[in-house]
Parts: structure tokens; C-alpha cells; sequence
């Protein structure tokens, strides 16, 4: 099924979300079930997913969980309108990983799924910005970069530049 995982990424997410909120936690993790969802479990995280369903068209789905965070590990790039999900959560925390614009790439598409489909690479001032305008407050921000390993440019550029940017958050009191 999946014959090659991020081992590297998922271990920086992993790293992350523990610092933030240590397990035993609920967690509802935006998107379908994957091996990351079997990795919080053995470290002790209880998830739900929001499986299949479009959240573009069904933002609200988010609302129906009682958790103590949500998570969203490479979600938000996905949709056309994260602002709409972001909105709905009424989980007091947000724990988000997404990718981030690199200059000398373009927006990742895939060819033959619809899915797997980037609308927005950000830059960390717009997803930011994206969060304060949800009423979610940061408290803490960390990247980390995706070397490939192989020789050319933008392997090197791959090395040093970051491409992920993780970020926890509390929804604001209005």
C-alpha cells in the first residue's frame, strides 16, 4: 500500500505535536485515515478522521467532534477555502503542518488524482495571517526543511531552504 513513507517529515510532526500536547489526547485529524493516524495511536493519541468528506463543500463537519485539538497535517493546501474550516473548529487547539512556497518549484499537482492537488503553497506570513483572521492565536512556529539526497540544484536548494512549517495554536476569546 504505501511502500515508500516520510519518515522524516512525520518524525519532525510527531516531535511537534508531543512538545505541544502530550498524549493521551483526542485528536481529530483533518483528512483520511493514514499511516501518520496509525503512528499517533501507538504513541498514544486516540483520532478520528473526517474520512472522505469534501470539507470545502462540508466545513462545518469539523464541528460535530468533542476533542481537546485538531490536527492538520498537510490538509490546508488542499482545499480552495480553509478559511470556512477553520472557522468551524470549536476544538480549543489547532495543531498544522503545511508546505511551503519554494521559489524554484512550482505548486505540486498530480496528474491522475484530483486530490492529491496543491491550491495554496504558503508562505509562513500567509498561513499565519490565514490564522489570526480565524480568531486562532500562534504560540508556537517551527520549520524544517525536505533534503532529497540527490545531486542537482534544487536538491542543494532542497537541503537548505524549509518546506514544511508547523504551527500550534489556541482559538482566541471573543
Amino acid at each position: 500500500m504505501y511502500h515508500k513513507l516520510p519518515t522524516r517529515r512525520y518524525t519532525h510532526t510527531l516531535r511537534f505535536l508531543q512538545s505541544v500536547l502530550p498524549a493521551p489526547a483526542t485528536l481529530l485529524d483533518l483528512g483520511v485515515r493514514n499511516p501518520f493516524s496509525e503512528i499517533l495511536e501507538q504513541a498514544g493519541y486516540t483520532v478520528y478522521n473526517t474520512e472522505g468528506e469534501d470539507l470545502d463543500l462540508f466545513p462545518a463537519l469539523v464541528e460535530k467532534y468533542q476533542v481537546d485539538a485538531v490536527t492538520a497535517f498537510e490538509i490546508f493546501e488542499h482545499l480552495l477555502n480553509p478559511y470556512s474550516v477553520l472557522q468551524q473548529i470549536k476544538a480549543p487547539r489547532l495543531i498544522a503542518t503545511v508546505p511551503l512556497r519554494l521559489w524554484f518549484k512550482k505548486a505540486y499537482r498530480s496528474h491522475t488524482d484530483p486530490w492529491d492537488r496543491h491550491f495554496h503553497e504558503f508562505e509562513d506570513w500567509q498561513f499565519d495571517w490565514l490564522l489570526d483572521k480565524t480568531a486562532w492565536e500562534i504560540t508556537r512556529r517551527e520549520k524544517w526543511t525536505s533534503p532529497v539526497y540527490k545531486i542537482g540544484l534544487r536538491p542543494l536548494l532542497r537541503s537548505f531552504t524549509p518546506r514544511y512549517y508547523a504551527v500550534y495554536a489556541e482559538k482566541k476569546r471573543r
